[in-house]
Order: C-alpha cells, then structure tokens, then sequence
C-alpha cells in the first residue's frame, strides 16, 4: 500500500511530529547504553582454547592486543555444510574492523563446527573476520548458545527450559542458537561484560534498520520466508 499523498506543508507538520518521538527514542537508547556500559564483569575462570586462522588460541588471543572483544555467536553445527542464513545476514551487517580497531575493540566469530567447514563458507561468503572454532570445548555450551539437557540445563536469553516453553519459545531449548557477548581484557585475565540473545540482538541488524527507514519497511510476512545467504537471492530480487 503507498503513503497518503499530502501537501508539502502537511508532510512537514507530521515529520517534525515524528521527529519529537524519534528524539524520545534517542534519548531511551542512550540511557539503557548508559545502564549497560554501568553492568558489573565476572572474570572467566575457564582457559577455553580454540582453532583459528592461526592455529590454537585461548580466549585472550582473540583480544590481539586490544582491550575489548566483541565474539558473536555464530550458529554453525558441526555436523552442517552451511552456516546459519540469519547469522550470515547479521554477519553481513558488521561494520569494517578497522573503526572498532581503532576503539582498541576487536570483533570475532565464534562457531562449534570444525575449521575446515568455517573456512570454505567464509570464503563462500566474502567475510574477512577472524573466526573461530570451539569445537571440543564447553565454550558454546557455557555461554548458552549450543543447548543440549545431556551436556548442561537449558537456558537461552537468560530464560529457563520451562520460562522459554511458557513464553511461546520451544525452538529456543535446543540446539544452535545466536547470541553476542563482550569481553574486556585486564592483563591476562578476561571478564565477561554482557550478552545478548535472539531478538534483543536486533540493533545489530543494519539491513533492518535501513528497512524501517522506507515506507514499505522490512515486508516480512508469515508463512512466505524470504531471507537467503547473500548469494543464493534470485538475479530479479
């Protein structure tokens, strides 16, 4: 459906409208930035080792020198040939390392399937971060991204088994799941600051954040699934 179509003075008086609110939003953003940044940090006691572009790393190498870390958790099963086409879409999403290097911030993946299967998808793909793999270790698992009752209690976006049933949420019990978390190095020692799950993620999502910005807006609709890798839309999309 177009807009009503009115006349540029009328198109005015409700943007200025709009804009009041938008300032409202701002303003609500900030504070709850504000409150994040005020979060507490638990030191990570576990020596996690992972598989990276450069072979065996622990936790504090995915820092490279830098004072923070940002590790999304990228949903790709071992036992997949393909990573996760929501993850890729956020993925796609993620602004160029070098001006976060710059707030001396690094950003990572993170994925249980082994190297040798992130390696062509990430090719595939055209991505240039650092990912890495934990697989073998507790890593997704502690974190709440890889669920399984046989390895460790159910809980996903801070939610138990049953809160995430209750609330309408089965697809969230098992399996991969997404997820960011934040780091903060102190010399050797890492503290975790904050994590972020399912749709609380959503302000990392640019493509739809440009979306809400067009009349039509993201043109979600039950039942008719639209999102693909970045490489598999038709040529007339």
């Amino acid at each position: 459906m177009n807009p009503h179509v009115v006349s540029s003075e009328q198109w005015l008086a409700a943007r200025r409208q709009l804009r009041e609110r938008e300032a409202e939003l701002f303003q609500a953003r900030d504070a709850v930035s504000e409150a994040r940044r005020a979060l507490p940090a638990v030191r990570v006691e576990k020596d996690y080792v992972f598989e990276g572009p450069n072979g065996r790393a622990r936790l504090v190498d995915l820092f490279e020198g830098r004072r923070q870390l940002i590790i999304y958790h990228f949903m790709f099963d071992p036992a997949w040939n393909q990573g996760c086409k929501h993850c890729s879409f956020l993925t796609d999403s993620m602004p160029h390392p070098a001006h976060l290097h710059s707030r001396d911030t690094t950003i990572a993946l993170v994925s249980r399937a082994p190297r040798e299967k992130i390696v062509p998808f990430q090719e595939r793909m055209g991505w240039a971060l650092p990912w890495y793999s934990s697989y073998g270790s507790s890593f997704n698992y502690d974190f709440h991204v890889t669920l399984d009752e046989a390895v460790a209690p159910v809980e996903y976006d801070f939610r138990s088994k049953a809160a995430l049933e209750r609330d309408g949420e089965p697809f969230y019990t098992q399996g991969e799941q997404g997820g960011v978390s934040v780091f903060l190095r102190d010399g050797e020692d890492v503290l975790h600051t904050y994590s972020a799950y399912g749709d609380n993620m959503e302000l990392l999502q640019g493509t739809y954040n440009y979306l809400d910005l067009t009349p039509l807006g993201r043109q979600d609709a039950p039942g008719r699934p639209w999102l693909r890798h970045h490489d598999r839309y038709k040529a007339e999309v």
